[in-house]
């Protein structure tokens, strides 16, 4: 068995919390779970953020689950957050519905016509977009990402959802937190729906056909519905990466799932799924 008696030890991380969904009738797109991590940039814009000194003991991990497109004249559900240790990424917000605005979340979800963008968690991500049009053919605001400046309004067509950041804790580069496109009113002429933000953000309605759900372990937004009270589409899962060094040892509770690989000198472990909140991670 591996041990490690040089605790406390440098424990880098990534955390996305879950993306959040598309609501119905011309409806936003969802934002981007919030981004944060010690590995690179991290989300809004933000500067990486310092490691965790860890000892030896027991550690809070949750992977946040992406908020349900709503259907039937609702706003799309926020995301769920996800936990390690001390460090808290807050779920993406929903896509705004029938004349309202975005939620507010890591990054805020887009909003539905005449309405505003949801606003952003600092340093995790960014707002959505609006929309200030009405009437027949309008778009309807892209949800926020993690690392353009917002989701893009919408007007004449849905708005794109916000791009994501990449992040190389894994030992590749991989493009995570897209916030949603906006859904399009299609009754105004052929007009495609918005695109999801790179990173794996849903694209949203439009002529191109139906929207479509964030990427899963991405923390990305769901796509805004159409002209209807049929749902938008759900985000993706969030994600929990952290790394050690190879010699610590990490035992996890029942109910995570996860894999590790060794990167140089560390092992990194990428949890995908948590099945409460009160899972674990016990490091010796």
């Amino acid at each position: 068995m591996r041990s490690n008696p040089l605790f406390p030890v440098l424990c880098g991380y990534l955390v996305i919390a879950g993306g959040g969904g598309g609501g119905s009738e011309l409806s936003g797109g969802g934002g981007a779970g919030g981004y944060r991590t010690s590995a690179g940039t991290s989300g809004g814009g933000a500067s990486a953020e310092n490691g965790l000194g860890l000892s030896a003991g027991v550690y809070t991990v949750s992977v946040g689950a992406g908020g349900t497109g709503f259907a039937g004249g609702g706003g799309g559900v926020v995301g769920s957050n996800s936990v390690f240790s001390t460090v808290v990424s807050s779920g993406g917000g929903g896509g705004g519905s029938n004349g309202s605005g975005g939620s507010a979340g890591g990054s805020g979800g887009g909003s539905s016509y005449l309405s505003g963008g949801g606003a952003r968690t600092a340093n995790q991500g960014f707002a959505g977009g609006g929309n200030s049009g009405s009437g027949v053919g309008n778009g309807s605001g892209g949800g926020g990402g993690g690392a353009s400046a917002v989701g893009a309004s919408g007007l004449s067509r849905g708005g794109a959802g916000g791009a994501g950041v990449a992040s190389s804790i894994t030992g590749s580069s991989i493009t995570r937190a897209g916030g949603g496109g906006g859904g399009t009113d299609t009754r105004g002429g052929s007009t495609d729906g918005g695109v999801g933000g790179a990173g794996g953000g849903g694209k949203g309605f439009g002529n191109n056909g139906a929207s479509t759900a964030g990427a899963v372990n991405t923390g990305s937004g769901g796509g805004g519905a159409g002209p209807t009270l049929g749902g938008g589409a759900a985000g993706g899962s969030g994600v929990v990466i952290f790394t050690l060094p190879a010699q610590t040892v990490a035992t996890f509770s029942g109910g995570v799932t996860q894999t590790s690989a060794v990167v140089g000198s560390n092992r990194v472990y990428t949890v995908t799924a948590t099945s409460t909140t009160d899972e674990t991670v016990t490091i010796s």
